[in-house]
């Protein structure tokens, strides 16, 4: 097996399929080019492009990976026919805005702030808050850690939150 075909299997574990598929899936859906769907994540297009032929494995900033979440649901919604075509350019719009391009060069308390507003608004845009406890309650015994990030990122503040990814760094 070649390190690509390694790479894409990895990424097929982390993501559910290949970033390849996602990408080209919302691409699709929304009507983006490669160009523009790496500047609605955050990301360089050279970067995406990597991520995309599978040269590199994983997205390592959270908030790129809550954008690309929010555009495959977007996408989904799209497809299902729920959101007209005629409202993605707004959609992406408040996608783009509402996250910005964060790196972790710049000021970590405000971007992580920005992270975990975007994580959080997520997470309630799928779930009620009485869907997230009940979820968190059922994954407490098996996934505790799961569990922990349902309850702070769906139902704490945006400090929690922001204190909560702080701690965490090692594990992105």
């Amino acid at each position: 097996m070649s390190d690509l075909d390694q790479n894409i299997n990895e990424q097929r574990s982390l993501y559910g399929e290949p970033l390849g598929a996602i990408a080209h899936g919302v691409m699709e859906a929304l009507g983006l080019t490669q160009s523009r769907l790496a500047a609605v994540l955050g990301l360089s297009a050279p970067m995406l492009s990597q991520l995309m032929s599978g040269r590199r494995v994983k997205i390592g900033n959270p908030a790129v990976l809550a954008r690309l979440e929010e555009l495959t649901g977007l996408a989904a919604e799209v497809r299902s026919g729920r959101v007209p075509e005629s409202a993605v350019p707004d959609l992406l719009a408040n996608v783009q805005a509402a996250t910005g391009h964060l790196t972790r060069t710049g000021n970590s308390q405000t971007e992580d702030g920005a992270i975990a507003e975007a994580l959080h608004r997520l997470l309630r845009a799928v779930a009620s808050g009485q869907d997230l406890r009940d979820a968190a309650t059922l994954l407490e015994e098996p996934y505790p850690k799961i569990a922990e990030v349902l309850r702070v990122y769906g139902l704490g503040t945006i400090d929690q939150a922001r204190d909560h990814l702080r701690r965490s760094e090692g594990a992105f």
